[in-house]
């Protein structure tokens, strides 16, 4: 018999509940069994404190599909200098419930709500990000200046 994971409320409140406890305030649940599988899928938990920093994907071939499950998200889309030329928001049940990112697109997210849970598909396999898809004109997790500049990121939501 051939075993299927089913997404149910249970599963996203336990992804949930392991988030609030993580000090980075987030957690992702894989589907996929390997780093190196040719497609990830990911339940992806983020609280309202965590910092996800401004980041693209230059390889071609990692363009990134999120859909919120659950809570708010809010995304936003910056030039190569670090300039806000897009934002927006995610929501169940919402006009705009996902987004799908194409590969160069320097993006973030933001967690408008506790308990927020999206579902992620990407290529895989997994690369850690490289020096030239972070940007010098956003702090990295965990610099003194991130929660700041988290700060200002949330306020282009309300």
């Amino acid at each position: 018999m051939i075993n299927v994971q089913l997404i149910s409320r249970q599963l996203i409140d336990s992804v949930s509940v392991a988030a609030q406890a993580s000090p980075r305030q987030r957690k992702n649940l894989n589907f996929h069994q390997r780093d190196d599988a040719a497609c990830h899928r990911l339940l992806n938990a983020l609280e309202p404190d965590t910092y996800i920093p401004p980041h693209c994907h230059r390889d071609p071939t990692k363009g990134e599909s999120i859909v919120v499950l659950r809570g708010k998200v809010g995304v936003l889309i910056f030039s190569e200098v670090g300039e806000l030329t897009q934002n927006f928001v995610l929501q169940p049940m919402s006009e705009t419930l996902g987004v799908d990112v194409p590969p160069g697109v320097i993006h973030s997210l933001v967690a408008l709500e506790k308990n927020s849970v999206f579902f992620e598909s990407k290529a895989g396999p997994y690369v850690a990000l490289t020096e030239n898809e972070r940007f010098p004109w956003a702090p990295n997790e965990g610099a003194d200046t991130a929660h700041q500049y988290l700060i200002w990121m949330k306020r282009h939501f309300t």
